[in-house]
Parts: structure tokens; C-alpha cells; sequence
């Protein structure tokens, strides 16, 4: 087949996170199986126009916040010169309703609609946006196919009107192989807990420092550690100087996934409060590294940590549940082992071969179907 793609980010933007991961490491497997992926995107500032990753031809057009307007002109552009069996449009910002501008067989790709959670993140002319953009998907894109990375992002379609027969649910996968334990970098000494991922309002880290002020207020000596940045991180660090947190929280920034795979086989347990997520890949990640998660009983998550098994799920925003959790932990060395080794044997039965054939398979039957 030879697929054009559109993903706001690519895998070098240095604003991408999981849905890039969870793009790439699938379509990756696509062209090393034959196929030909051209993927629309947008750029940043000393940008390369076009380059090629993984053997994914990239072609960049104008930036983040801009290409909701450069989007829909480049595939257009695209599709004019050259000849395509299938238009892959992975939503996990505003959707570009690239539909109405094609009659080729069109496969959509959903880590999460935003919905309401759009408020509790942005200014109320931009929630306002997300939430308005989103109202129009079963409408112009009825006769797709969709591809929702988790039960709950499928329910999610389904009370927006999209038809059960046009859904397929295709979990993510995790590097077992790279995300492991390691005999040579043990736990922490000290009771550590870890956040991994972009610092968003609606990801809900100031649930984390508030849980963290109670928990050490009542006694116990653990910290945090917070890996990653965002347009949240100057919230966060006044917060915590408010709670008079000091060195039991450290912001780490960006780290590389060497880094990143030695802090979560340290932590005793990544804490992941977000409101809403499409999957959660970081929590198996931890996983697949044996450490058991802390994550808020929240749609996606509840699906990429299976509570008490692998990890504890708390109601969201629930400084007082996800509190509970930490001190269960810190005070029990052996329930982090014991959810940790489950943790490890869950994410083995996930890998992106198997998410990658499955989508080969689901493509292709959108493309024979039409």
C-alpha cells in the first residue's frame, strides 16, 4: 500500500509524547513489511522541511500552532501529486476533516478526544474550540474507519454517534526487551515516586505535590521526582514552593529514554493523576521495567494498569486516595515487588508487532472494502 498520513507532530518534535511513539513504532513495522508511509506534519522553528525516519518520509508545513491552517493544503497538495491507496489522519489534537476532500478509502486513528477536559486545560476560547471541533467527527467522518487505542476511547466514539461496526480497538504495545529490570540499578533507598510526561494542567501533576505535602506532613520521608516539561511547569514550581516541599521534589526536565528507563526502574512507583488519556503508555512502560503505577481511575488509564494487580488506581483528584497510595507503598516494599512483578508479565503480552499487524490487517481491509 502506499499510505499518506497526517499526525500534527512528528517523532523529532520536540513537543511529541505518546501518540508520536505509538504513530511511529506502528508504521515503522508497516514499511519494513513492504508499505510506503509519506506522513504530513508539522515543523518548528530550524526545522528540516523533509526528512526520513524509520523509512517514514516526513514532510513538515508550518508549526504547532499554525497547522490547523497548513494541514488541509498540504494533503491536498500531496494528493494532487502523487497517487495513494489510503489517507491515515491520526486525531489527537483538532481534527482536520480531511474526508471532505477525498473519495479514497480513510482510516482514523483516536488516542482520546479531548470533550470537556478541554476546559480544565485551556482558556475558555480555546477549550471552546476543541470541544466545537470535535461535535462535527461522526458526521464527516462516517464512512472511516476507526482505529481507538483503548475500550474506553471506544465507548467514547460510540455515545458520540460513531457506528460499534466502523470501531476497532488495537491496544498499544511496549519494548519489553528495552523496558526491563535491571539487577545493576536497584530501587531507591528512600521511598521515590516518579512522574514521566508533558507538563499539562488536565495531566494533573499538582495532585501529586499535594498528596506529597499530606503524606510528608504526616511523617513519612519519600520524594518526588518530575520528568518532563510543558507549559504547566512554572504553575507546578510555584505550588510546590508553597507547599514548602524543597528537595523532596526535583523537576528533572526532559530526559532521553536512557534516562528515562534508569529513573522508572528506580521509583517505587510512577504516579500518572491525568484526567483522561487514550492509554497511558508510561504505565507500562513502568511496568514492563517492574514498577507498579499510581494512576487515576480515569478513562484509558484504567486499562493500562489493572488495579491492585499491577498497580493502584485512585479517583482523580483525590489528594487524599492518591496519598493513601504512596504511604501503601512506601510503608510495604513488598506489595511494590509483588505489583511490579505483575506488572512485568502484563506488559509482555503487549508488543508493537502485534499492534502493527493488526492495524496492517484493519488497514487493508478499509482500503479492500472501498
Amino acid at each position: 500500500m502506499k499510505i499518506v498520513a497526517v499526525n500534527w507532530l512528528d517523532l523529532e518534535n520536540p513537543q511529541a509524547g505518546g501518540a508520536e511513539i505509538h504513530f511511529f513504532e506502528i508504521f515503522k513495522r508497516l514499511v519494513s513489511g513492504g508499505h510506503q508511509v509519506t506522513l504530513i506534519a508539522s515543523g518548528w522553528k530550524g526545522a528540516a522541511p523533509r526528512t526520513t525516519i524509520d523509512g517514514i518520509e516526513v514532510h513538515r508545513f508550518g508549526g504547532r500552532n499554525s497547522f490547523a491552517m497548513y494541514g488541509r493544503g498540504a494533503v491536498r497538495h500531496a494528493l494532487r501529486e502523487s497517487s495513494y491507496d489510503v489517507v491515515v489522519e491520526d486525531v489527537n489534537k483538532l481534527p482536520l476533516f480531511l474526508p471532505t476532500m477525498t473519495r479514497l478509502p480513510f482510516y482514523v486513528i483516536i488516542p482520546h478526544l479531548f470533550g470537556t477536559t478541554a476546559f480544565s486545560e485551556a482558556a475558555l476560547p480555546i477549550a471552546a474550540t476543541v470541544w466545537l471541533s470535535e461535535r462535527p467527527i461522526p458526521l464527516v467522518y462516517r464512512r472511516a474507519a476507526f482505529h481507538a487505542i483503548s475500550e474506553s476511547t471506544r465507548q467514547d466514539l460510540l455515545e458520540r454517534g460513531i457506528r460499534p461496526d466502523s470501531i476497532k480497538v488495537i491496544f498499544p504495545g511496549v519494548d519489553a526487551d528495552w523496558f526491563c529490570p535491571d539487577s545493576a540499578t536497584p530501587r531507591a533507598e528512600l521511598p521515590t515516586f516518579l512522574y514521566v510526561g508533558r507538563l499539562k494542567r488536565y495531566k494533573g501533576v499538582d495532585t501529586v505535590l499535594r498528596a506529597v505535602a499530606l503524606v510528608r506532613g504526616q511523617g513519612f520521608n519519600l520524594t518526588l521526582q518530575i520528568a518532563g516539561k510543558g507549559d504547566d511547569l512554572s504553575r507546578l514550581r510555584d505550588l510546590a514552593e508553597e507547599l514548602g516541599l524543597g528537595n523532596a521534589v526535583r523537576f528533572l526536565g526532559f530526559v532521553d529514554e536512557n534516562e528515562k528507563r534508569r529513573l522508572l526502574r528506580r521509583a517505587w512507583a510512577l504516579v500518572f493523576p491525568s484526567a483522561k488519556e487514550g492509554w497511558g503508555i508510561a504505565n507500562v512502560e513502568a511496568a514492563a521495567c517492574g514498577t507498579p503505577a499510581i494512576a487515576s481511575d480515569s478513562p484509558g488509564l484504567r486499562e493500562s494498569v489493572v488495579d491492585e494487580t499491577t498497580g493502584i488506581l485512585v479517583p482523580h483528584g483525590d489528594v487524599g486516595a492518591l496519598a493513601d497510595g504512596m504511604k501503601r507503598l512506601a510503608q510495604q516494599p513488598d506489595l511494590v515487588a509483588r505489583l511490579g512483578n505483575a506488572g512485568r508479565d502484563f506488559a509482555k503480552t503487549l508488543s508493537w508487532d502485534r499492534a502493527a499487524e493488526q492495524t496492517e490487517a484493519h488497514i487493508l481491509e478499509t482500503v479492500n472494502g472501498a
